[in-house]
């Protein structure tokens, strides 16, 4: 059985778990809090970060962007890149949540508010919180804008690029920091993603010390 070290609360472990559901393919989910910098899990990935990927095969493949590719080339079946020039843009739509969406919003609201506390690093910066609000609204219009003019956020099909958005966004539903109201088409296309089936992992996380809103696991809000 292949193995995935995670952490609920890691919008990148969350693109991967939604990567292997939707490719069907079966892994053991063990949680690995990279604040504790255990040793054993420093010799499988020196970064320390979550998630890192061990196959089978023993072959050990750490961080998100790294597994995304790897599972392309080597389970291409279902292709999570879509066709044409939508694997440019699912590609694009990825690493605008991974890098622009998580330094302006999650890390802020993820890291502030429950990270700093699960690992007894302190209060959150109220200056920061306030501005990752600020950008999670002009982040969810984009997402409601790319919803209204596609089918799917990169074009057609459905693809990385939204696992990745919806993993993102699903950090912050669980820990009930999104108003989305904000932006209905977003909402919509939010719903419509978290009723894949390789979506019900991720809508039974619980996390001690966090309180996850009634319509977190809720398909209809």
């Amino acid at each position: 059985m292949r193995l995935l070290y995670h952490f609920p609360l890691s919008p990148f472990a969350r693109t991967i778990r939604l990567a292997l559901a939707e490719k069907r393919l079966p892994f053991e989910a063990r949680i690995e809090r990279e604040w504790e910098r255990r040793p054993e899990y420093l010799e499988l990935n020196p970064a320390g970060t979550v998630p890192t990927l061990i196959e089978e095969s023993g072959l050990v493949i750490p961080e998100a962007a790294v597994i995304r590719e790897y599972l392309e080339e080597a389970y291409p079946d279902t292709s999570l890149l879509g066709r044409g020039t939508e694997r440019v843009e699912a590609r694009r739509i990825a690493a605008w949540f991974d890098g622009k969406f998580h330094h302006e919003v999650g890390r802020a609201l993820i890291g502030e508010k429950y990270l700093k506390r699960l690992s007894g690093g302190g209060q959150p910066d109220a200056a920061a919180l306030r501005a990752a609000y600020g950008a999670l609204k002009h982040h969810l219009e984009y997402i409601g804008w790319l919803a209204e003019t596609r089918k799917w956020l990169a074009g057609a099909n459905f693809s990385l690029g939204d696992l990745a958005a919806a993993a993102h966004l699903s950090t912050l539903d669980f820990t009930g920091d999104i108003d989305w109201s904000h932006s209905a088409p977003a909402r919509e296309w939010y719903a419509r993603v978290k009723s894949r089936p390789s979506f019900r992992g991720l809508l039974a996380d619980r996390v001690a010390g966090v309180l996850t809103p009634a319509h977190y696991a809720d398909l209809d809000f």
